[in-house]
């Protein structure tokens, strides 16, 4: 439960993501420009890695797969985002990003199977 260094900030550039391990959970880094967020690997939609099919641009964290948004410097759900993005705390200290770490997030995944799979959503 304390600032703990996740990385170096030229380790994420503009408008990238980047996974980095610390203390056997993995944190994925967003530069969006004007900062940076550090968040859950997955999207809370349907745990998606966001390492693979996440897309930042124009200050926005995109899920590929189906579309999920987020504006990473408001943390804003963006279009027909229903789950909002967990975050940790981040801040910069000199050449290094710092994350304040109590634990790994994790999302609640709808387990009743009332979201919409592949096949219905691109229907």
């Amino acid at each position: 439960m304390s600032w703990k260094v996740l990385c170096n900030v030229d380790d994420v550039p503009i408008n990238t993501l980047k996974l980095f391990p610390l203390e056997g959970t993995n944190i994925l880094v967003a530069n969006y420009g004007q900062g940076f967020r550090a968040v859950p690997p997955l999207c809370p939609h349907m745990e998606e890695p966001l390492d693979e099919s996440g897309w930042v641009m124009d200050c926005a964290l995109t899920c590929m797969k189906h579309l999920w948004s987020w504006n990473l410097e408001t943390l804003e759900k963006l279009g027909e985002t229903e789950k909002p993005l967990l975050t940790y705390d981040v801040k910069k200290e000199g050449d290094s990003l710092l994350v304040w770490f109590e634990g790994e997030l994790v999302y609640d995944f709808d387990e009743d199977g009332d979201d919409m799979d592949d096949d219905d959503f691109f229907s």
